[in-house]
């Protein structure tokens, strides 16, 4: 049981951890790269945006966007167990929250990605501005949500984290 007891501790430090990493990196969008893209020209924030898309698809942005769901889940089904039970209603509203991430992510931000990507070399757009309109305002909401909602699951998951240190008694 020994080792059970320490893959319950890592796997919700690891997703304390990953989630974390993911929260700061939406947050980041939201209070600093997106402002200052907001004060550029349509070319500069466009060809930005399509180059940061471009990039964010690396083993890093997978094992933290990717590894706190399936930490958070794997902490979760390690926390099914009578004794254990204290700490699972942090980690499962921890979940519900990084489940809203995914879903903003799959229904907002990610199809925006998509159709910066498919209107090609910044250079051959005919109409920036109009591109620019149909992006900005959309993402950058859709970003605040994933913020806030993966803030939220981070700080429930370090609060599960100090239940689970706590003695028992």
């Amino acid at each position: 049981m020994e080792g059970m007891g320490f893959l319950r501790s890592a796997s919700l430090l690891a997703a304390t951890v990953t989630t974390g990493l993911t929260a700061g990196l939406f947050a980041a969008f939201a209070y600093a790269v997106m402002p200052g893209l907001s004060r550029t020209d349509d070319r500069t924030l466009v060809l930005a945006m399509q180059r940061i898309n471009e990039s964010i698809l690396n083993g890093w942005f997978a094992v933290c966007f990717g590894g706190a769901l399936v930490c958070t889940l794997l902490a979760a089904a390690l926390h099914l167990g009578a004794g254990h039970r204290a700490v699972l209603p942090w980690i499962v509203a921890a979940l519900l929250l990084y489940l809203v991430v995914l879903g903003v992510t799959a229904a907002v931000n990610v199809p925006l990605n998509t159709v910066l990507a498919q209107a090609g070399d910044v250079d051959r757009i005919t109409d920036l501005a109009a591109l620019r309109e149909r992006f900005e305002v959309a993402w950058v909401r859709g970003n605040v949500v994933r913020a806030v909602a993966s803030t939220g699951a981070f700080g429930l998951l370090a609060w599960a984290l100090a239940v689970a240190g706590r003695p028992l008694g």
